[in-house]
Order: structure tokens, then C-alpha cells, then sequence
């Protein structure tokens, strides 16, 4: 009997699989430090916006991720 595999708890918070097997995240650097003189309007603006993960992780992302 095979033992079952574990998803990472972290990454299960992190990152979603899309239909066509990409992987979504979020952009880092803006959950802090957001006022006028750290980051400007246009920055924090695009920060808002997910993105894909880069397809040299995506290995490591379905090991940790087993059933997503």
C-alpha cells in the first residue's frame, strides 16, 4: 500500500494550477512600506495583478504540490 503524499501547506496558500496546467501566483513586495515615498501609484498598481509562475520552478511546484 503506497503511502499518501502530502501538499505543502504553504504553497497550497500561495500558488493555483490553471486548466492548462500554468501556475498562477501573486507578486511579491506589496505588503508593506506602501506609501508615497517607498513605492509610487503605478508600481503598487501593477503589483495587484497575478502572474505566472517561470516554468524552470514548475517541477518543483508539482512535487509539493501532488494533487492540484
Amino acid at each position: 500500500m503506497n503511502a499518501k503524499l502530502k501538499t505543502h501547506s504553504g504553497a497550497k496558500k500561495r500558488f493555483r494550477f490553471t486548466k492548462d496546467g500554468k501556475v498562477k501566483r501573486n507578486k511579491a513586495y506589496k505588503s508593506h512600506k506602501l506609501n508615497s515615498q517607498s513605492k509610487d501609484s503605478k508600481r503598487k498598481r501593477n503589483l495587484r495583478h497575478a502572474t505566472y509562475a517561470d516554468c524552470t520552478n514548475m517541477e518543483k511546484l508539482r512535487k509539493i504540490m501532488p494533487y492540484a
